[in-house]
């Protein structure tokens, strides 16, 4: 029995390390090796560029050297000449740009090889040479032309070269691994004669340095070199045995800062650090015999997850995001459960609803956030319940069973018991919401244009937001500037810089979570973009014709809702405590009350946390709490403490007015106009997921912001049977 329970526990000690390596190389391969093989191709292109661009410009000396120096035997001087500068100023270029960089690498090869043996032996003409192979095997990462290209030009119908494409990657992924095996084991024999150098007489280290790197070898002290070379010749640990070499050849350079070739050795372990011994090592043999005798080592079969802890996160945005990425090396499975596909950035929905950008601008889809995460199972599908004493979530048609719960489920609009206002006022919370607020917002203008009725007309085109928070600021400002500056003349019978927008705030002033001068400055900010700024009214009643504010009847067929929010129902699955807003009261430590492994974070949750106070509902806050909950499961998983209550941090609160002035309160410094505008992109767009998100966002504001022509202008769905537009 003992015995079993140790072998139990041994099993899960290695499959639990070899689930934190696996992490690990996964993070240096998606997120460390584009940055190392940029800064590689980089340092070899300018060189060689460089040397080409001095012989260009001294071609005397270009063909002296060509002529005395290294003489290649097949060709002339002056086409010697002419060869070695092309390839030099074109392969420089071509290797910075990552295009084409295999049939670059292959002459800046040969080229290395004629300057080491037809020439004077170097140290970097070695590495060069070792470098510029490998690019010819592997190609460039990532960060090139041709990573960008790749994936496209192997499946195009341009003549050959799907073919030369399929070949190239056959290439790095049969012959890569053995030349990674190679170029460890000509690193370890250049180490091991380092080391035992003073066995050599000088004519054979000679002959030796002309094929291996001994200088740079002989600059580390004998016994690290040896084991060195020795454990690299084994292929053991090969990964950790680089980081050493490379911390080894740090501290030995602040005691001998003389000038050496050391650049070079740290890029080669580099390479080694992140693709490992190669295919002929004994890490690739301990684990394929672990592999063959303990399937459920293999991160990617099915058996590596059973008997594991189960999570499950209901709710995709940021909460849910945050705390599946944070469990994405944790000892457990993740099921990540959401009734839509993707991950969207609420608060720029706004500028969807204003025909600023694309939905798919500011939402990503959750499958491609954890596509390289094996122990993270994405669902889609609409949650019914929870089931706490069987422990299990229940969906329409399936239960899903766990050992922990977080709940992320967001909010939703609230009318303050005016449901029947809802068809007439549509709020913002879905991509969904705020494509119909950019159909009602865009089909108001094609109305006001076909129609004869001047009252008709003037109703179409007054626009009325209730709430005066951030986001209801925020339409205000955009629609404000969608009729002033984006759509002048499109339309014969009216001027669309003649629309009405008006915001109602039932408050004494707007952004009562900002301080009272910023508030000031956001009012009068819309108020210069002729924003009718309605403060402490009240709405009595909304239909089809208008708004009802403090007993006067406002004609305004286009009416937006940005008042209020409620949490999700997922206080009624679990029959617990909720305040007047659905949010469910936790505990310090996030869980809600009688249940210790069942975790609310994000708008689902009422947490005193910040100095006493509420937390607010707001990304940064919902990111906080994830990631904390992820860290409370990982301790108890690990059998540990934990770290304590949660404390949230706030790091400010930014509301934009228009297209060149915001206001930013981060407590001890408040910004506003221009300066809070800036930094309000910066923090907006650093907060999108995924590059292609940020670069898409940051191009559609540039070019909206110079030209006043402003982004995805489609009418599209059909008119609200319930009233509306």
């Amino acid at each position: 029995m003992n015995l079993g329970k140790t072998t139990t526990l041994l099993g899960r000690l290695v499959q639990y390390t070899r689930r934190s390596t696996d992490f690990s190389v996964r993070i240096l391969r998606g997120l460390v090796w584009p940055k190392v093989d940029l800064v590689i191709r980089l340092w070899l292109a300018q060189i060689f560029f460089v040397s080409g661009v001095l012989k260009l410009a001294n071609w005397q000396t270009a063909l002296y050297l060509a002529a005395n120096e290294y003489p290649v035997s097949f060709l002339s001087p002056v086409a010697a000449a002419y060869a070695g500068v092309s390839i030099e100023v074109l392969g420089g270029v071509l290797l910075a740009l990552g295009l084409m960089t295999r049939y670059a690498a292959v002459p800046m090869l040969i080229l290395s090889l004629v300057i080491q043996f037809a020439y004077l032996p170097f140290d970097s003409q070695l590495f060069w040479a070792v470098l510029f192979l490998w690019y010819a095997i592997i190609g460039a990462g990532p960060i090139s032309i041709d990573g960008l290209l790749r994936r496209g030009l192997a499946d195009s119908a341009l003549p050959v070269v799907p073919g030369i494409v399929r070949a190239s990657e056959w290439v790095r992924v049969h012959v890569g691994p053995i030349y990674v095996s190679v170029l460890r084991t000509w690193l370890a024999v250049a180490l091991l004669t380092a080391a035992f150098h003073a066995r050599l007489d000088g004519e054979h280290w000679a002959r030796l340095a002309s094929w291996l790197p001994l200088d740079v070898a002989s600059r580390l002290p004998a016994p690290i070199a040896g084991a060195g070379g020795v454990l690299l010749l084994l292929g053991v640990g090969t990964r950790y045995l680089g980081v050493a070499m490379i911390l080894a050849l740090f501290a030995h350079a602040m005691m001998d800062p003389r000038e050496t070739d050391a650049v070079y050795l740290l890029m080669t372990f580099a390479i080694i650090i992140v693709h490992g011994g190669g295919s002929v090592s004994l890490d690739r043999m301990v684990a394929a015999l672990l592999r063959r005798r303990f399937p459920q080592l293999d991160l990617r079969d099915a058996r590596s997850l059973e008997g594991l802890p189960r999570v499950v996160i209901v709710g995709a945005g940021f909460g849910g995001i945050s705390c599946a990425g944070a469990l994405r090396k944790a000892n457990a499975t993740v099921t990540l459960v959401d009734r839509a596909n993707y991950h969207l950035f609420q608060p720029l929905l706004y500028q969807v609803a204003t025909a600023a950008l694309s939905p798919g601008d500011i939402a990503a889809p959750v499958r491609q956030l954890f596509r390289d995460s094996f122990a993270v199972r994405v669902l889609l599908g609409t949650v019914t319940g929870v089931d706490p004493k069987q422990r299990v979530v229940l969906l329409k048609d399936q239960a899903i069973p766990y050992d922990y719960l977080v709940l992320a489920t967001g909010a939703t609009h609230s009318y303050f018991g005016k449901d029947a206002w809802a068809p007439y006022a549509p709020g913002l919370k879905r991509i969904e919401d705020a494509l119909e607020m950019r159909r009602r917002i865009l089909s108001a203008f094609e109305r006001a244009e076909a129609t004869g009725d001047a009252a008709l007309r003037s109703s179409l085109l007054t626009f009325l937001i209730v709430g005066g928070g951030p986001t209801g600021v925020e339409l205000a400002g955009a629609i404000a500037e969608l009729a002033r500056y984006g759509m002048e003349k499109e339309f014969r019978t009216f001027d669309p810089a003649d629309a009405r927008v008006i915001l109602v705030q039932s408050a004494p002033r707007l952004l009562p979570a900002f301080p009272e001068s910023l508030a000031a400055i956001a009012k009068r900010s819309l108020e210069k973009l002729r924003v009718e700024v309605l403060l402490g009214s009240r709405v009595e009643g909304i239909d089809a014709e208008g708004v009802t504010v403090n007993g006067k009847q406002i004609p305004a067929r286009t009416v937006l809702w940005a008042a209020g929010v409620k949490a999700s129902a997922a206080a009624q699955w679990l029959n617990v405590p909720a305040d007047s807003a659905g949010r469910i009261k936790v505990g310090a430590d996030l869980s809600v009350p009688g249940f210790a492994d069942v975790y609310a974070i994000g708008d689902t949750a009422l947490s005193n946390a910040w100095k006493g106070q509420a937390v607010p509902g707001l990304a940064p806050a919902a990111k906080q709490g994830g990631a904390y909950v992820a860290r409370q499961i990982m301790a108890k998983l690990e059998a540990r403490s934990s770290e304590g209550p949660f404390r949230y941090r706030h790091l400010g609160s930014l509301a934009t007015v228009g297209r060149k002035a915001a206001v930013v309160d981060f407590g001890f410094i408040k910004l506003w106009g221009a300066p809070a505008w800036w930094l309000w992109g910066l923090v907006h767009v650093g907060f999108l997921v995924g590059m292609r998100n940020r670069m898409a966002t940051m191009i559609n504001w540039f070019w909206a912001y110079l030209t006043f022509r402003g982004g995805i202008r489609l009418i599209t769905g059909e008119d609200s049977p319930r009233g509306g537009q």
